[in-house]
């Protein structure tokens, strides 16, 4: 299982932007990415970062797959254009389903926190896993 933020309002809003006529939802590898794109971005300010999970993610897009909602795994969290479009499915695939969380003790490091692996960190792409955007 793999961790993949988003950022959320208190009423339950979650941020996108408009990309040609489609909603894009920036998705981030970690809370800290998220935090420092809030603070480069005035209109995420009332937006904090949660994690994305097979119920928020059914709701941002539905399974009928009929939807003008991209996800955007952002690269370089000073820039939201920069990143790659995560298909649906594959994302589920990924962040797996609730029952499927790991334990992680309360002293645990950070190192014990499972990475999401499959996405580059940066400068590579990930053919199977999602599509390089310019």
């Amino acid at each position: 299982m793999s961790y993949i933020y988003v950022m959320q309002r208190a009423n339950g809003d979650i941020f996108s932007f408009d990309h040609q006529g489609r909603f894009r939802v920036p998705l981030f590898r970690s809370s800290s990415e998220a935090m420092t794109a809030r603070s480069r971005n005035v209109e995420m300010l009332l937006f904090k970062p949660v994690t994305l999970d097979v119920g928020l993610l059914s709701e941002l897009v539905p399974a009928g797959g009929g939807t003008n909602v991209d996800l955007w795994l952002v690269k370089d969290p000073f820039s939201l254009k920069r990143g790659n479009l995560v298909e649906h499915a594959r994302l589920a695939l990924l962040i797996g389903s609730p029952n499927e969380a790991p334990v992680i003790p309360r002293k645990g490091k950070a190192a014990d926190v499972p990475v999401l692996s499959a996405f580059p960190k940066s400068g590579g792409s990930s053919t199977e896993i999602c599509e390089t955007v310019s």
